[in-house]
């Protein structure tokens, strides 16, 4: 398969392409960015992109995902210094298209990552497995608040992104009663906005991950 590298940082580039000389690739493409890379795609949908997602100009994984949906025989290797235990089950949660390997793994796991890829097989690093293990242990044990069962419904509909005049159209409730159970919801949780609030829901079970991240 083909290999395009969208990565700016041009040590990384040239790391990638004298492990893939070695391999047999003598011709990655190089995009600079989203524009660049979505016209190459169109040319050829069956490549394989390594992604430094953290340093690319995608405004937020949604976008990247949503990308991923269109050219559905593209295959990604998110290659970057950092990536958290949230985002990563984000990104197993949305297919088989991904991989995963951190920059400080071994030359033996980056080049496993991309024998893996070129045979068109998925690959988690080991470090990435650590921290989606954490991630899993710590949503198995979400913390214990006493929410009503009108207040779970209601935060429920907020972390799927409805506003407040919708979730009172949807409960036949007037805006301010909505928005004081809001406002209790986020006391008793002890956060300051929808984010903080989401976060929690996907914890403690209210939001299937699926639902949300579609």
């Amino acid at each position: 398969m083909e290999i395009i590298l969208a990565d700016p940082q041009g040590i990384t580039r040239m790391g990638l392409m004298y492990l893939l000389h070695e391999m047999g690739q003598d011709d990655p493409r190089y995009v600079e960015d989203k524009a660049g890379l979505i016209e190459r795609l169109k040319e050829d949908p069956a490549e394989v992109v390594v992604l430094d997602y953290n340093l690319f100009d995608f405004n937020d994984a949604n976008e990247m995902f949503i990308l991923s949906q269109r050219f559905p025989k593209t295959l990604w290797l998110l290659f970057s210094e950092e990536l958290s235990g949230e985002f990563m089950k984000m990104v197993m949660l949305n297919g088989q298209q991904f991989s995963i390997i951190m920059k400080d793994s071994p030359l033996s796991e980056i080049r496993e990552a991309l024998r893996f890829l070129m045979h068109g097989k998925r690959f988690i690093c080991q470090h990435a497995m650590e921290l989606l293990i954490e991630e899993q242990s710590a949503d198995s044990h979400p913390e214990t608040v006493n929410l009503t069962k009108t207040e779970q419904e209601i935060l429920k509909d907020i972390a799927l992104g409805m506003t407040t005049k919708e979730i009172a159209a949807k409960r036949f409730s007037s805006f301010h009663t909505v928005n004081t159970h809001r406002k209790n919801i986020f006391r008793k949780l002890g956060v300051n906005n929808v984010h903080e609030a989401t976060k929690y829901a996907l914890r403690a079970g209210l939001v299937d991950a699926a639902e949300y991240y579609i």
